[in-house]
């Protein structure tokens, strides 16, 4: 039974819409990020080992907010070494300094993104129309422009924050990794897909894919229920639908998949309720470069076994 669902997901295409301008869209994204300086900012943490030395890195996003990212360093080295972009999971932040010494006892250069607004140092600083109450995904869909959606300026932030690490002087630019789980998943999809120079990306059960799919399945239960939550006390009579699901389309991350060029190792759990599998899949199946899927078959949003150390032995074969 099992088999046959993944059969089934392997076949589906999603059923979001894309915006005509989309590719138009982010290409426009990248050339403002372009013109936005890349210096940052460094201050020594007080949390240092004999392996690794860390720091708060900051650096001006575009919109002028403050972003704030965790940066770990291997202490000894011999010569250059790979480097490392972490997302991190809805509403929470970069974590803990701790498993980050693992990658950096390893020679590899970890940098961790805080999101704009969520639970880390990043500030947010988008005004835009609308609710602020439920969720980032539906921030900024009542405005015009969808220059204002919550979300370009994350995935901008993202490939910021790579152009970062690719210029620290241990960094081997073309041994350049990302990696995340659910939110972290899709940001990890994104990033891969905006910075071509990223190697490998390994998304584990990616949010942020295929809208509309996920509103019609049980949505309540979901990490999608914020659209539920728009609908309901913004627009009770679904008269915006096709335009709300249209906008969404600029941050769907399936739309970004076939853009990508790294390496992808996708890993993904069958009884996952919090990011439906079919939207996951709607990514997957649009990754046009060297792919390999990895299924946990009784397994939902979760801790997925030996998956962490498969992503150590990734990086480390860059």
């Amino acid at each position: 039974m099992a088999n046959d669902k993944v059969e089934d997901l392997l076949k589906y295409a999603g059923i979001s819409p894309k915006p005509k301008d989309f590719d138009l869209y982010w290409d426009r994204a990248i050339k403002e990020l372009d013109a936005q300086p890349m210096d940052y900012e460094l201050v020594e943490a007080d949390f240092q080992t004999p392996l690794a030395a860390c720091y708060h890195l900051y650096f001006t996003g575009v919109g002028g907010a403050r972003v704030h990212a965790k940066y770990v360093k291997p202490r000894h080295s011999d010569g250059k070494g790979p480097g490392l972009a972490l997302f991190h999971g809805y509403h929470s932040g970069s974590g803990d300094w701790f498993d980050k010494v693992t990658y950096a006892a390893h020679g590899i250069t970890v940098i961790a993104m805080d999101c704009r607004g969520q639970g880390g140092l990043s500030q947010d600083n988008l005004t835009a129309k609308g609710t602020t109450l439920k969720g980032h995904i539906i921030r900024g869909i009542d405005e015009e422009d969808p220059d204002k959606l919550y979300y370009r300026n994350v995935f901008l932030d993202l490939v910021h924050t790579v152009r970062i690490l690719k210029s620290m002087s241990q960094v081997d630019e073309d041994k350049i990794s990302v990696h995340g789980c659910s939110q972290g998943g899709a940001l990890t999809v994104a990033c891969a897909a905006l910075e071509p120079s990223v190697k490998l990306a390994i998304p584990v059960y990616p949010f942020l894919s295929d809208y509309k799919k996920a509103w019609e399945m049980d949505i309540m239960t979901s990490a999608y229920e914020e659209i539920a939550y728009y609908f309901r006390f913004m627009d009770p009579l679904h008269t915006r639908q096709e335009e709300v699901f249209h906008k969404l389309g600029y941050i769907d991350i399936q739309n970004l998949a076939d853009r990508i060029q790294a390496k992808v190792v996708f890993a993904t759990g069958l009884a996952d309720s919090v990011c439906p599998p079919y939207t996951q899949f709607a990514t997957y199946n649009k990754i046009k470069s060297e792919k390999e899927l990895v299924v946990y078959h009784e397994y939902g949003h979760e801790y997925l076994p030996y998956l962490s150390d498969r992503v150590l032995q990734e990086v480390l074969k860059l």
